[in-house]
């Protein structure tokens, strides 16, 4: 059964004859034929992805979504109506454990080793919808060895995370841009949509019920993993008619737990991570696992990550599993940061739209952050390894760096590439300027010391 998602409606409307009444109506109203047949009601909630369509669509138009209301979507192949529910955070159920868990000391902990007392499950089928949302105790999974999951990789993830402030108030960072990313990487695979704000709900109230679990020393968190994966079982390739959409905790401690420590990053074009029309853009599981034979190599050189490039230009991408920012000194005195253009091989880094909404306020002038130059340039744009090696040599290079949920900032001593170590300059802290303000400012926010509408409290 074929139903309609944004990226199948791209890609149908790229293959479809221009002679066709469908593509004509589309051109004209922006909606493809068979999702604008659906009744007004059903574009106020999103379950499959075709709602999500009107939803993009319709954003300044629509009401807000009815929580567990029905969602009609056509099978664009059949005809046929299909009907299912949103998740609905009203219907959920609640088992605590009967044997909690010892909670190692701050100290002690190991990222992604230990987790919490509880896990949030939501199912899904393709003809009921979104099922009952539980937390229950946290236990192994039970899959069919057919799950599609297990063979075609049919499985994304998110990666956020809870703080405690200074308060004992629990906060998550700007959780709305993970659910964004979610549910766009939901449609990639075509998966259920959904409405961001109900997970949202379900997850504030798993870190409620696990709430001893998050730590409070300096640096420290409750890492979040939203994940789903395709649980029908058969052999077939195709769309996923079950889903499971669960959701594991565990904290974790300071990324540099005795300081922060400039990295090796070995440039290479043999192994490609990501391609124009590509998956890299969408935070899958099957992006990650092919990179880990390059990075094995990398480490067995002398490098802690993988600079990726791309093209024949080597045109810099990213660097391990997280975004890249390099700054550069311009004759006139400007400071300018760039990161390459998202397009559709760099993945939409939450951390990374925040450094550049920050650095952006900073360029024109509305919120001016001590420690960076007046003249100021925020840059998405392409840049190459040449250029960077060009850069390094008349010292216009003034500091690499990586973000992203688990270091933040992640910066940069030296970058192989061509058989040539290019020194990338830091400070003795091991951070360059931008990457120290970016950190203040970011941890300022996730804890709460820094008052901001991106940090949510639980």
């Amino acid at each position: 059964m074929t139903r309609l998602t944004p990226y199948l409606t791209r890609v149908l409307k790229t293959h479809s004859s221009r002679s066709s009444t469908s593509l004509l109506h589309t051109r004209q109203t922006g909606i493809p034929l068979v999702a604008s047949s659906l009744k007004k009601k059903s574009s106020s909630s999103s379950c499959f992805s075709t709602s999500a369509l009107l939803k993009e669509k319709h954003a300044q138009t629509t009401s807000p979504p009815i929580v567990g209301s029905p969602v009609t979507g056509q099978d664009l192949m059949t005809g046929e109506m299909l009907v299912g529910a949103d998740i609905d955070p009203s219907a959920l159920q609640v088992e605590l454990t009967s044997s909690p868990k010892t909670i190692p000391p701050s100290n002690q902990l190991q990222f992604g080793r230990t987790f919490t007392d509880h896990m949030l499950t939501i199912p899904w089928n393709v003809q009921s919808g979104w099922g009952t949302p539980k937390i229950v105790p946290y236990a192994p999974l039970q899959l069919d060895p057919s799950s599609t999951v297990l063979h075609y990789a049919p499985t994304l993830f998110e990666g956020m995370k809870a703080y405690k402030d200074e308060k004992g108030q629990v906060r998550l960072f700007r959780p709305d841009k993970n659910m964004e990313r979610m549910t766009r990487s939901a449609a990639r695979l075509a998966f259920p949509d959904f409405t961001g704000d109900h997970l949202t709900t379900l997850i504030k109230k798993l870190v409620d019920v696990d709430s001893k679990w998050v730590p409070s020393e300096q640096g420290t968190s409750l890492y979040i993993r939203p994940t789903m994966i395709g649980t029908q079982a058969g052999l077939g390739v195709g769309a996923s008619t079950d889903v499971l959409l669960f959701v594991i905790a565990c904290p974790v401690g300071p990324y540099y737990s005795t300081g922060f420590k400039p990295v090796k990053l070995l440039a290479t074009a043999k192994d490609v991570r990501a391609w124009p029309g590509g998956t890299g853009g969408y935070k899958l599981g099957s992006n990650y696992a092919a990179g880990v034979v390059p990075q094995q190599a990398a480490a067995a050189l002398g490098y802690q990550q993988i600079l990726w490039l791309y093209g024949p230009e080597h045109q810099l991408t990213e660097v391990g599993t997280m975004n890249l920012f390099v700054v550069l000194s311009h004759p006139d005195g400007t400071t300018e940061l760039v990161t390459p253009p998202l397009e559709d091989m760099i993945l939409p880094g939450v951390t990374r739209d925040s450094v550049l909404a920050l650095a952006r306020a900073h360029e024109k002038g509305e919120a001016k952050l001590e420690g960076l130059l007046d003249k100021f340039k925020v840059s998405e744009r392409n840049l190459t390894m040449p250029q960077l090696r060009q850069a390094s040599k008349d010292g216009s290079l003034k500091e690499v760096f990586g973000s992203g949920t688990a270091a933040i900032v992640s910066p940069v001593s030296g970058i192989g590439y061509e058989s040539e170590l290019i020194d990338v300059p830091h400070g003795e802290d091991g951070l360059g300027d931008v990457a120290r303000v970016m950190l203040r400012e970011i941890v300022g926010r996730q804890t709460g010391r820094i008052e901001s509408e991106w940090s949510v409290v639980v």
